[in-house]
């Protein structure tokens, strides 16, 4: 299906948000996420559904100063 990560067209085969971080390289990583500017927790990752046209964020922290 066709998505936007941090605003770039991605096709994917995940369904779920918790898969597509593990998709994209993300595992265990430390990020935020959100979907269609809704936030999204960790743990409500792997029930977040996925569907044709949505937009996704994904942030991971930044160190310095």
């Amino acid at each position: 299906m066709k998505i936007t990560v941090n605003g770039t067209a991605q096709e994917t085969a995940a369904t779920t948000l918790d898969t597509l971080l593990i998709e994209l390289g993300y595992g265990e990583a430390k990020v935020a996420t959100a979907v269609n500017e809704g936030f999204v927790p960790a743990t409500l990752r792997p029930e977040q559904r996925l569907n044709e046209g949505d937009r996704v964020e994904i942030v991971a922290p930044r160190q310095g100063g």
